[in-house]
């Protein structure tokens, strides 16, 4: 199988660390990483608990592809409840730190209580360690990486830790490994923080040998990889432009949301889109795209390394921000840029590198800058209370946001509570865009109308990786469906969101989605295993996974009234483009949605559907 077969359970209030088997009943149930870290949580925390309280438990998730050979699979998960939503947070990460936990032979860590005082655990295949962080607490993650590198005396060292953010409990703080990928959203790095938790240093050398029918897995994963390389979007697009490659895609057809939504397309979307990334500047004739990059065992490769224009007003006196690092995703250019009105190629990369740097959000972070922003211009935030003018547009006020939160100073401390609490307190809660609590990604509810309802349901709060019927709708993946056209659409998202589920939950990357479907997962699943996994079985454990953790959410609190969107988006119509004089139908959507789920008219699971998923 290849399961590890093994937990590491860490008290942190005790400094007491144990090892012990894998509910193998749960592996086969709900696979591994997203679903199997979740039921964990599950059934070990009150969902009603405060989020950063030490009752509240965190855990790092493999799924069984992690570490293997399969295309992408390098990916873990971080579960815990969220203290931006109160909802269940699962927020996965890419690069190379999962496959090391995986190839130290551990399935996952799960961390409960809170430590005294600041610490790292150190891994080294079956031994762990919890050793004293002082000298780390208040450092970046660039720094504690390098520090831990040196520490150890291991330079092949993986390492997930947190920044400033995570420290000072900003409500969206990352968890961030291998210096810029990250465990994004929901505010996982807010509750590393509070454990006095920094960072976990990871070193695995057994490899992934359990592989049930090596033979056969191999066959499956080269029939796959051949699949994605033959794919426009995950052998062309994605490699050449990266997830950027969307910028000009998504504003031509006028589902760009702009100036925190009050707009739908931005006039300024080229000048920040993969094709300026790869355009030399006019200032030293250099482009800020290097080169594309890969997580562990990723054949499609649409991780960006950029450089900085070193005479850019952020940077001028910066020399540590000189070298190539991270560059702009899709999500992270809409969040800092159209959605505050922001044009400035080099501000946003400059604002995406303090993000990663100190471990934050860039969706959440930008999103909230752009309620800000529009509380400014309305009158309600003057330049004395945000240290600067900040219109729509201030390319400086960017800056100045990303600075203050990183460090938790002054205004800093608002902006880094979320758009949420920040609108309500200043006496404008519909200016914030988001669900739950969790800010709007890069695509508007009113133009593409499943990703509205896919919002409004996403058990995580608004996210696009919950279920991305912009393939459907926008790209026609697997079958072309009109963004515009409302009926059919609850089918449509919930497709997507069990299918969503299995591919997290297997340990690969979501993009894979693009040209696999879960026919193209499941014989790679089946041979790694030993276990049957028909593609049916892996859309059945996908349902099973977002009833259990609509179920947690239940539990929570949450109810049919927070399966909403914003005002601005039920009652303002789009202004231009195909969408012109479009609001999102979520009224007309829901029911049929909670009917295709098996919920009853307050969403909640039937006896029936928990009786058929098992739960």
């Amino acid at each position: 199988m290849s399961w590890a077969g093994k937990i590491l359970r860490v008290n942190l209030s005790a400094g007491r660390i144990s090892s012990e088997p894998l509910n193998m009943a749960w592996a086969r149930a709900y696979l591994g990483s997203r679903g199997l870290g979740s039921k964990y949580l599950s059934s070990e925390i009150d969902p009603r608990v405060d989020p950063l309280s030490p009752d509240n438990k965190i855990i790092w998730a493999t799924g069984p592809l992690t570490g293997t050979m399969a295309s992408t699979g390098g990916r873990y998960t971080v579960i815990t409840k969220s203290p931006l939503t109160g909802a269940i947070a699962c927020s996965n990460s890419g690069g190379y730190w999962g496959a090391e936990l995986k190839m130290a032979g551990w399935d996952m860590v799960i961390f409960e209580g809170r430590s005294p005082q600041p610490v790292f655990l150190h891994i080294s295949d079956d031994t762990a360690e919890l050793r004293d962080a002082s000298e780390l607490w208040g450092q970046s993650v660039w720094k504690t990486e390098a520090a831990l590198k040196t520490r150890l005396q291991d330079p092949l060292l993986r390492v997930s830790s947190i920044g400033k953010a995570g420290e000072n409990s900003v409500l969206f703080a990352s968890v961030v490994n291998d210096l810029h990928r990250a465990a994004g959203r929901s505010g996982v790095g807010a509750v590393m923080g509070s454990k006095n938790l920094k960072a976990i240093a990871v070193r695995g050398t057994q490899g992934v040998g359990n592989i049930r029918h090596p033979k056969a897995f191999m066959a499956a994963t080269k029939a796959a990889k051949k699949v994605l390389a033959d794919n426009a979007v995950t052998g062309q697009g994605l490699p050449t432009y990266g997830t950027q490659v969307l910028m000009n895609v998504i504003n031509e057809i006028g589902a760009l949301p702009t100036r925190n939504h009050r707009d739908n397309a931005f006039e300024g979307a080229r000048d920040i889109s993969a094709e300026a990334m790869a355009t030399p500047r006019a200032s030293d004739g250099k482009k800020q795209l290097v080169t594309n990059q890969a997580c562990f065992g990723c054949t499609i490769a649409c991780g960006r390394i950029s450089k900085i224009d070193q005479t850019h007003f952020s940077v001028a006196n910066k020399p540590e921000y000189w070298g190539a690092s991270g560059g702009l995703e899709y999500e992270a250019a809409w969040a800092l840029g159209a959605a505050n009105g922001v044009n400035d190629l080099e501000a946003l990369q400059y604002a995406n590198l303090l993000c990663n740097e100190e471990g934050m959000d860039p969706i959440s972070f930008g999103a909230t800058v752009g309620a800000v922003m529009e509380l400014y211009e309305m009158g309600v935030l003057s330049a004395e209370q945000l240290g600067i003018k900040a219109g729509f547009g201030s390319a400086q006020a960017l800056v100045h946001f990303a600075e203050i939160t990183a460090r938790g100073e002054g205004f800093g401390k608002e902006l880094g509570q979320g758009s949420k609490r920040l609108s309500a307190k200043y006496g404008h809660p519909d200016l914030s865009m988001s669900v739950k609590g969790q800010e709007f990604p890069a695509y508007d509810g009113r133009a593409i109308q499943g990703m509205g309802l896919a919002y409004a349901t996403s058990n995580r709060g608004a996210c696009h990786l919950r279920g991305y019927t912009v393939a459907s709708e926008v790209l026609g993946i697997p079958v072309k469906t009109d963004p515009l056209e409302h009926q059919g659409k609850p089918e449509l998202v919930k497709a997507f969101q069990d299918a969503t589920a299995a591919f997290d939950s297997a340990g690969i990357c979501v993009f894979t989605s693009f040209a696999w479907t879960l026919a193209d997962v499941a014989p790679q699943v089946q041979a790694a295993c030993g276990e049957e996994f028909t593609l049916e079985q892996l859309n059945h454990i996908g349902e099973r996974i977002w009833n259990m953790e609509r179920e947690f959410n239940n539990a929570a609190g949450f109810t049919r009234a927070d399966d909403t969107l914003p005002k601005r988006l039920l009652t303002e119509a789009c202004k231009t483009g195909p969408a012109t004089g479009k609001v999102s139908m979520l009224a007309e959507m829901l029911p049929g949605y909670y009917a295709a789920r098996g919920w009853d008219h307050e969403g909640r699971p039937t006896v029936e559907t928990r009786a058929r998923l098992g739960l």
